[in-house]
């Protein structure tokens, strides 16, 4: 009896022992299964998937299987393959977009700094203009206005120039003190007859009897340094401009697209669509995707830099306001001067290429002498017409040297700034995408530009094959650069197109006939023009500093492939 009762009380035991080993193995997989039944869930991803404008057709409710997958882990996924190529398509776009938009200021103060400078100088020389063409006509009456197409062609060639025409400035301006000579020495000796053949031969004598000075020395010296100036400047600032444009529209080859995926967009093929990026993981997604970009960033540089020296040339020694404003008054002292010269001239001109014939008509030589006896009244600071509505030119220079300033690195920079400014990246480097999980990111950040991505865990690039645009545009900075260089010193370089078998230089005399101070582009699209008035134009700069330049000569197009600035000698 004792051992029956054991018997059963120990049964009893196993058996509320088994039910209780039942009840928590139920308990345990009840648990487990409503766990996976929220982890295997895709509706967060669907509602991001969907957020950006796809279809929601092909996207699953709950995980499946991700063996389907060319880009993202392989295991468990919300991702079929219909997502995960438009997940692509997009993460290609959005880095274009991201581009651009980083680089939009940047390129938006090229084209308005260009259109304020194109403006100024403009107007600046209009004003000069009408200033002589009103005090020459209320001083010398009908005498200026029976010869003004003197005047005003001088300012028509002075524009053309400014604006990319193919103007000798140096011949321009001898051949306008030649005609006001030959036209002056008429009126001042109007007893007489003269030919065309007698009026050459006087104009021979122009350097041997200086009859207006020293004023058209100095004037050439000032205008062709002023006007070289402030045409390459403006030029820079153009190719500044289409460089920039062309550079901000990426390339984006397939290995950048899949690791561009793989950082943005894997994320949601695991579940987790608010996971962003480790910090260190966009930037060497960034270097590699943006490694041609970069290596743009050293003649970016120089090309800065002799934009900010010539920017100084125009408020220093060749100062544009101070240049053109007085041009009227360089001109009348001039005229003062023949006028004051006119006996010894004409002795001089009578002993060398002989005595004229008397005039038929007979005029009065004393008359109209005496019309220049009226000496020229400039405007006074209240007369003289403002310019650029109000624009102080050192004011304008100093913003468009600031906003060069700010340009300086950007190319460099640009990886940085997209995963920092856009907010793309975590800031919690234990809560964050690291390409394949939630969790800190442990390889190197490389550094900037294409061989540096040789060790670039993300993007595997060629670094043997550089982009090709990249290299047009490195070689226009510095095509541009050397011109800016050369400006500085106040010699003129035209560039022919690259088809050319060389090209020409000037030391401050212009361009020589059959070349064009238009600069072409060696790239894709169409060539830019000096100082075309169009919506898109630019402008941008920095604090001046002296830095070295190559030698003012003419480099041949083939050569372009060196550095130009291998012989360095200081810049005065």
């Amino acid at each position: 009896m004792w051992r029956t009762h054991q018997y059963l009380k120990i049964s009893l035991m196993c058996a509320m022992w088994r039910l209780r080993v039942i009840l928590c193995t139920l308990s345990v997989l009840s648990l487990s299964s409503a766990g996976e039944s929220k982890a295997r869930s895709c509706s967060e991803v669907r509602q991001a998937y969907s957020a950006k404008g796809f279809s929601l057709l092909h996207a699953p409710h709950q995980e499946i299987s991700g063996e389907h997958l060319r880009v993202c882990p392989k295991g468990y996924t919300c991702c079929t393959s219909e997502m995960e190529d438009k997940l692509s398509q997009q993460s290609k776009h959005e880095l274009e977009l991201m581009v651009e938009n980083s680089s939009y200021n940047m390129r938006t103060t090229f084209i308005s700094r260009h259109k304020k400078f194109d403006e100024f100088f403009l107007e600046l020389l209009d004003n000069s203009e009408k200033s002589l063409n009103s005090m020459f006509t209320k001083t010398y009456g009908k005498l200026y206005m029976q010869n003004s197409e003197v005047f005003q062609d001088l300012f028509t060639e002075l524009k053309r120039y400014y604006t990319g025409g193919n103007v000798n400035l140096e011949e321009m301006l001898n051949d306008f003190w030649s005609r006001l000579l030959e036209r002056m020495f008429q009126l001042l000796n109007s007893q007489y007859h003269f030919t065309d053949d007698y009026l050459e031969c006087v104009t021979k004598y122009t350097d041997q009897l200086k009859p207006f000075g020293d004023v058209p020395r100095k004037l050439k010296a000032q205008v062709t340094k002023a006007f070289i100036a402030a045409r390459t400047f403006v030029q820079g600032l153009m190719v500044g401009r289409e460089v920039a444009n062309r550079v901000a529209k990426v390339n984006i080859v397939p290995a950048c697209v899949r690791a561009l995926t793989q950082m943005l967009y894997c994320p949601y093929c695991r579940g987790m669509p608010g996971l962003k990026p480790c910090h260190n993981y966009c930037y060497n997604v960034m270097r590699g995707c943006l490694a041609n970009q970069a290596d743009l960033d050293t003649e970016w540089n120089l090309f800065i830099d002799a934009m900010l020296a010539v920017a100084d040339r125009l408020v220093g020694p060749v100062n544009i306001e101070a240049v053109i404003e007085p041009i009227d008054i360089k001109i009348s002292e001039a005229i003062m001067t023949m006028q004051d010269n006119s006996m010894q001239v004409s002795a001089k001109v009578f002993q060398e290429c002989g005595q004229p014939k008397p005039s038929s008509i007979g005029r009065s030589a004393r008359g109209i002498s005496d019309s220049f006896g009226s000496r020229y009244r400039p405007f006074t600071p209240e007369q003289r017409p403002t310019t650029a509505a109000g624009t102080s030119l050192d004011r304008l220079v100093i913003d468009i040297k600031d906003k060069l300033l700010e340009s300086k690195r950007f190319w460099s920079k640009l990886p940085d700034d997209i995963c920092a400014e856009s907010k793309l990246s975590a800031s919690d480097e234990e809560q964050c995408w690291n390409s394949h999980t939630k969790g800190r990111y442990f390889p190197e950040v490389v550094k900037e530009g294409l061989t540096n991505q040789v060790n670039n865990p993300e993007v595997i690039l060629d670094i043997t094959r550089p982009d090709t645009l990249i290299r047009q545009q490195i070689m226009t900075l510095r095509v541009m650069t050397n011109k800016l260089k050369n400006a500085y010193n106040g010699n003129d370089i035209s560039f022919q197109d690259s088809s050319d078998e060389g090209s020409s230089s000037g030391s401050g005399s212009g361009c020589s006939d059959g070349c064009t101070t238009e600069f072409v582009f060696v790239g894709t699209e169409a060539p830019v023009i000096g100082a075309d008035r169009s919506d898109e134009r630019a402008a941008a700069a920095a604090a001046g500093q002296s830095f070295s330049c190559g030698p003012s000569t003419m480099l041949v197009m083939g050569a372009l492939t060196f550095p130009l600035w291998a012989a360095q000698t200081q810049w005065r």
